[in-house]
């Protein structure tokens, strides 16, 4: 599948980690300079400087080729302009964008372009199997047939495991921490690492309940 995803936040990075690393061809359009130089060899995901709202840059990005289109920018306005043009100029077939505040959820519909209207809240995996509109597109994310989950949790000031290093967590049996990410980007989750306020872990679980794995971090 073709992807193009635009706005490099970390929403939008963590979106094209997932789906590149699902095998599909994912484009990550983003108009700030020092970001896409701050996201330079990201594995498998073709980084793009250029405005998502332009529709040359939608069409450098290969919008006429796209199956799907995902709008992750941080302001309402920009999503709507994309998705208008991903699927009133070049037809995409997808689109989902992002809804940043809540009061303009009721202006994401079809006449705007819009498939798939994302609340900002949504965790993650939801959002992705959403947007693609099929869970086997993130069979990464859903091993079912292993009988393996991949388990998403956030970690915040409040939470227990706050400060503490990921060895000084004790995981339900047949669990392993895949990764650990912090602003937009996937840290190796080695047992020193210091879990910190705004840290999304994807655990790797064929055993423990994800109430099971919230308990561990919250």
């Amino acid at each position: 599948m073709r992807v193009l995803i635009a706005g490099a936040g970390r929403l939008g990075t963590q979106i094209a980690q997932v789906l590149s690393a699902a095998r599909n061809d994912v484009t990550l359009v983003e108009y700030d300079d020092d970001r896409v130089a701050e996201l330079d060899g990201l594995n498998q995901v073709r980084l793009l400087t250029g405005d998502a709202c332009d529709p040359g840059t939608l069409e450098r990005a290969g919008a006429l080729a796209c199956d799907l289109v995902i709008a992750t920018t941080g302001r309402d306005e920009d999503n709507l302009v994309i998705a208008l043009l991903a699927k009133g100029r070049f037809g995409v077939a997808r689109v989902a964008a992002r809804v940043n505040d809540a009061e303009n959820a009721w202006l994401f519909d079809e006449r705007w372009g819009v498939d798939v209207a994302v609340p900002a809240a949504t965790p993650l995996i939801s959002l992705i199997e959403e947007a693609t509109g099929a869970t086997d597109t993130v069979a990464l994310l859903r091993l079912s047939k292993a009988g393996v989950e991949v388990i998403e949790t956030a970690i915040t000031a409040r939470s227990r495991a706050a400060g503490r290093t990921l060895g000084e967590i004790q995981l339900p049996a047949g669990t392993v921490v895949a990764t650990v990410v912090r602003d937009g980007r996937p840290t190796v989750p080695g047992p020193g690492v210091r879990l910190l306020p705004g840290d999304e872990l994807l655990l790797v679980s064929h055993e423990a309940t994800e109430r099971e794995i919230h308990a561990a971090f919250q």
